[in-house]
């Protein structure tokens, strides 16, 4: 027997009994049977799912920005930069890993100075940490600022025009007199790499390595003589001897190292580098790689020295309260 309630049309082949109509019997009547909607559609079990999932994919892909065009230009530059710095230690791999082995053994005899120093001061103990965290803050704050006067170079009336002078050296001789000769080799590395990731090297890290290890000859005696005993004399003879260390050192490594590699490096015949120096210095004697370097290269390092030992004892005193608070 066939029900109507509601007068509401089902199809043909539902039947129950009058009276047991009920919200079950509606709902199976319209749930689609699987082998109906497979003859219908020609969709069936694993088909279906394929199509499914096929689906999502789509809609997640069209909610996936698209990226277009080329990327930022702040991404670009940084890519340059990296880029650029990675091609010249490719072009210049022999003299790069020399570099490398020259700072690594600046930083080990900086180590064995301070040791040594904290050692005396400390009754034969050395309780202070080489990498504690406020020295690292201070550490990465004065490579910035050295980092900034190393960009701002003048050059010089007596020596050829890749001579300039700079003051780099000053916050990293205030960081070792704060911290000790360890801090100040951090400051002067970290001071390199900067500039080689921001501006390259245009002497074929030749210029960079002298920055460096003339650097270090000041700040490593400077600090280490302050450091053995602590005191306004021994800060004042510790930049004198830095001072004269600098200038002599400085002078010798031009004449025997520096320029032979920068000539080689370029492919420049030594004569025309001492002839940019006789150009513009009428003390040099012509041709002669020792009047080149005492006419040249000598006063710019006293004059380096000089001045950063200064500003140093002028300024420091009245930073270092600031910068030893909270020290370890």
């Amino acid at each position: 027997m066939r029900t109507n309630p509601g007068n509401t049309e089902f199809p043909s082949e539902i039947s129950v009994s009058p009276g047991l109509f009920t919200r079950r019997t509606f709902l199976t009547a319209y749930i689609p049977d699987p082998a109906r909607s497979c003859s219908t559609t020609g969709l069936c079990g694993q088909s279906q799912t394929d199509e499914a999932a096929s689906r999502r994919t789509d809609r997640k892909k069209a909610r996936a920005p698209v990226m277009q065009g080329p990327p930022p230009p702040k991404r670009q530059k940084v890519r340059k930069m990296m880029n650029g710095f990675f091609k010249s230690v490719a072009e210049n791999a022999v003299f790069a890993a020399e570099f490398l082995l020259i700072i690594v053994a600046v930083f080990l005899v900086a180590l064995v100075l301070e040791k040594l120093a904290y050692r005396k001061n400390s009754g034969g103990i050395a309780k202070e940490r080489v990498f504690a965290t406020r020295r690292m803050a201070v550490t990465g704050m004065f490579s910035a600022i050295a980092l900034i006067l190393f960009l701002f170079e003048f050059p010089l009336p007596f020596a050829p025009s890749f001579y300039e002078l700079d003051f780099s050296e000053l916050p990293a001789l205030v960081g070792a007199f704060a911290f000790g000769p360890v801090t100040g080799v951090i400051i002067e590395v970290v001071k390199i790499l900067l500039k080689l990731l921001i501006k390259g090297t245009s002497t074929a890290f030749v210029g960079d390595l002298a920055n460096f290890v003339i650097g270090c000859s000041f700040i490593l005696p400077a600090s280490a003589i302050y450091h053995f005993n602590k005191k306004k004399k021994s800060a004042i003879a510790g930049c004198i001897i830095g001072t004269l260390i600098l200038t002599l050192f400085g002078t010798a490594f031009n004449a025997i190292y520096l320029l032979p590699a920068f000539s080689r490096l370029y492919g420049m015949p030594l004569d025309t580098i001492l002839d940019m120096g006789s150009a513009v210095n009428p003390l040099m004697t012509k041709g002669s790689i020792v009047s080149f370097v005492v006419c040249c290269v000598a006063p710019m390092n006293l004059i380096k020295g000089g001045s950063v030992s200064l500003i140093t004892m002028l300024i420091y005193k009245p930073l270092s309260p600031i910068i030893k608070a909270g020290k370890q």
